[in-house]
């Protein structure tokens, strides 16, 4: 199956250009709005296999970095600058895949921010969010106040969660996707920490803990509307 990868540069209002990456496959059915975490940003290796395995699916992703990252800046954009940019990269996709059902989350902070400026206005035309490890709180630091603003979100919510994670006690985490009820599915990703990596013990590599998360994606953005 062909993909087609573009080098994209978003222009994200009052701020500047930011890096992108288009990565669209032949006869895609959908387009993910991926964006990074905290201290990787769109280029690392992890991205890379979660862009290639969704376009192994028929699933097209737009990577972007935040303007940190492609300033070299040690700390992580204020949050209106992240949503920000956020916005750009939904609008882009939208403009570059249209037809596609649009679907928008990320890694950790970039899951975070995406669900945060969805909570304040709507992204347009996303259908949902996907959180490949959501940070519910600091490492090891347990509380529930970052998702507080997920009640005001309106469409569907995955969480892909490692039953490791040092970043979302499982605890805190299950009572906030019961409130939410219907609108977020939580799958838990056994033994997997907050990158789903997972021990030697556990029987599984990490190629095939990754394998599952990505069959999961594409099953769940195909059942929601």
């Amino acid at each position: 199956m062909a993909v087609k990868t573009q080098e994209l540069k978003l222009d994200v209002a009052r701020i500047g250009a930011v890096s992108a990456i288009l990565m669209q496959p032949g006869h895609a059915r959908a387009c993910y709005v991926l964006a990074h975490g905290a201290g990787a940003g769109m280029r690392h290796a992890s991205m890379d296999r979660i862009a290639e395995g969704l376009a192994d699916r028929s699933i097209a992703t737009l990577r972007f970095n935040f303007p940190y990252m492609d300033n070299r800046q040690g700390r992580p954009d204020q949050p209106a600058v992240a949503h920000a940019t956020i916005r750009a990269a939904v609008e882009e996709a939208a403009r570059r895949c249209p037809g596609l059902k649009l679907v928008a989350g990320g890694k950790s902070f970039g899951g975070r921010m995406t669900s945060q400026a969805q909570s304040k206005a709507a992204l347009p035309g996303v259908k949902g969010l996907a959180f490949l490890g959501f940070p519910l709180h600091a490492d090891k630091k347990p509380s529930t106040e970052r998702a507080e603003h997920l009640a005001h979100v309106e469409i569907p919510m995955l969480f892909l969660q490692g039953t490791r994670d040092g970043l979302a006690d499982l605890h805190y985490l299950k009572p906030v996707i019961a409130e939410l009820e219907a609108k977020a599915t939580l799958h838990e990703i056994a033994g997997g920490d907050h990158s789903f990596a997972v021990l030697k013990k556990s029987g599984r590599s990490n190629e095939e803990v990754l394998t599952e998360v990505l069959d999961t994606l594409a099953a769940w953005i195909d059942q929601i509307a």
